[in-house]
């Protein structure tokens, strides 16, 4: 076997959910006074955490955002996962038919990683070796929290296989030393996105999960 581990993102890969989340993002940021569409967020954000979010519209648009933003983020979009959150079509096939050890590595907290997972009935299928980047230093595009991952999991990042659908985390997983396959199955991917996850240093890109099992075979 190629791999060893084979760590997936959450958002995006695992779950449905980017175009779930923005809505709450539009609409938070709104309150603060910040007006960004769906397509802008989702052209400049997706892949890393809200706190780094805010931290980097906080600077652009020169104002303070409120410091209950993550309070009221959290909850719309814990509303909207419980009404519309699906997992990622064809993930629970790949999971049974991959033999290799499996973890998760996410810009989403420990709480929402484990209520989202948990929605769709794949938290068990990964616990405990469930990882967030409030762990580390620096989120993705920083290496850090894919790195954390292979150690805690006790595998050499060269025989490590990142499942990523964002620009950042496609820059997080080749800069950790490992193999980036980039997933362009999600409702929020826009036309051209693969051209830009393999410029960000995606080695393969899958356009979804019946086509990811061969490559993680090699």
């Amino acid at each position: 076997m190629r791999f060893e581990l084979a760590i997936f993102d959450c958002d995006g890969v695992l779950i449905d959910s980017e175009h779930l989340a923005v809505r709450a993002d539009v609409v938070c940021l709104a309150e603060d006074g910040i007006i960004l569409t769906e397509a802008e967020i989702l052209s400049t954000y997706v892949g890393i955490s809200v706190a780094e979010m805010v931290a980097d519209l906080a600077r652009r648009f020169d104002r303070k955002i409120g410091g209950d933003f993550a309070a009221r983020h959290d909850a719309r979009v814990s509303a909207i996962f419980e009404a519309e959150l699906r997992a990622m079509p064809g993930i629970g096939a790949v999971l049974d038919s991959w033999p290799g050890a499996r973890c998760v590595a996410s810009s989403s907290t420990p709480a929402r990683l484990k209520h989202a997972l948990g929605l769709v009935g794949l938290y068990d299928r990964f616990a405990p070796h469930v990882f967030s980047a409030v762990q580390v230093q620096r989120g993705k595009p920083a290496p850090d929290l894919f790195l954390y991952a292979a150690a805690r999991m006790r595998v050499d990042p060269r025989a490590c296989v990142v499942i990523e659908d964002s620009l950042a985390g496609v820059e997080a997983g080749a800069s950790a030393g490992m193999t980036v396959i980039g997933f362009t199955g999600g409702s929020h991917c826009p036309p051209g996105h693969a051209a830009r996850l393999a410029e960000r240093g995606a080695a393969q890109i899958v356009a979804d999960m019946a086509g990811l099992l061969p490559v993680l075979a090699g």
